[in-house]
């Protein structure tokens, strides 16, 4: 489903004291670096604020005077797109996923003017949310009309002109977003939370690296573990990188990543138990003499 997003990363922040909040990070990355990556197959990718690193290219643009509000944002954004499907996310949103994003334009393209997410506690997110553009460039000019101005324009004066659905948080923490340093706090805690870390860290060292591969976590950590009873510890972080090197080279000369990974996972298993086997009938040959 091809889509624009427009990410808002503007603010005062005056709960965290002026600081550059989407730059704030969670995970290793920053809060602006996890927005994007849930929305990575946009098509255009349009930041509104000011410019910083970012893991990936976006176009840059800023509302008109700076400062001026979340209305004024949206539409310098939306000015820089083209799709008829616009998702519409905020830049402080460290658990926003995927799968959420493709519920947002399912709902969107479903019929209406657009879906916004709603959260556990029952509120519509108008920054979480994708909208059809013909509808909101229409309501975007209409308020500029009426009030002559866009700056200081609440965003609830839009939506409320607008037919949208609703989407329930099934994360329910893509909704979660760091106004506070507490719920920053709140946010590094649970994403170090025994349930999360693995694939947090996956997903961080991943978009690090620049690859998009789908990680057997079970199978890997039964390899580590073969291979640090069968041989030896070390040999638990070296094996796992080399199955990765021989995926890797599998995946040059055509073959599918997560396939490349089992297979290449398998033949080093295997091998961790043969060595494990020698050991063990090495033992019982040295007692029994």
């Amino acid at each position: 489903m091809s889509y624009d997003a427009i990410v808002l990363a503007g603010g005062a922040a005056r709960r965290l004291g002026g600081a550059d909040k989407p730059a704030l990070h969670v995970g290793g990355r920053t809060l602006l670096d996890r927005v994007l990556d849930a929305c990575a197959d946009a098509a255009t990718t349009v930041v509104v604020g000011g410019r910083r690193p970012t893991a990936r290219p976006v176009h840059w643009t800023v509302e008109n005077p700076p400062g001026a509000g979340p209305v004024a944002a949206l539409d310098a954004g939306l000015r820089q797109t083209t799709a008829d499907l616009v998702l519409v996310l905020s830049a402080d949103l460290p658990f926003l996923d995927r799968a959420t994003v493709r519920a947002l334009l399912h709902a969107c393209a479903a019929g209406g003017d657009g879906a916004l997410l709603r959260d556990p506690t029952g509120r519509d997110q108008p920054l979480v949310a994708a909208y059809r553009a013909e509808p909101l460039r229409r309501e975007i000019a209409l308020l500029a009309a009426e009030h002559s101005t866009l700056a200081g324009l609440p965003l609830r004066f839009l939506t409320a002109e607008l037919d949208l659905a609703t989407v329930a948080d099934a994360a329910p923490l893509a909704s979660f977003d760091c106004d506070t340093w507490d719920d920053l706090a709140t946010a590094r805690a649970r994403i170090r939370e025994h349930g999360n870390v693995l694939e947090q860290w996956i997903t961080a060292v991943s978009t690090e690296l620049g690859i998009d591969v789908t990680v057997d976590t079970k199978t890997l950590l039964d390899l580590a573990r073969d291979a640090a009873h069968g041989v030896a510890r070390p040999a638990a972080p070296l094996t796992t990188f080399l199955v990765g090197y021989a995926a890797a080279q599998a995946e040059a000369t055509g073959a599918d990543p997560a396939t490349a990974v089992a297979e290449a996972s398998r033949k080093a298993a295997d091998l961790a138990l043969r060595w494990a086997a020698e050991t063990e009938t090495e033992t019982g040959e040295n007692g029994s003499g």
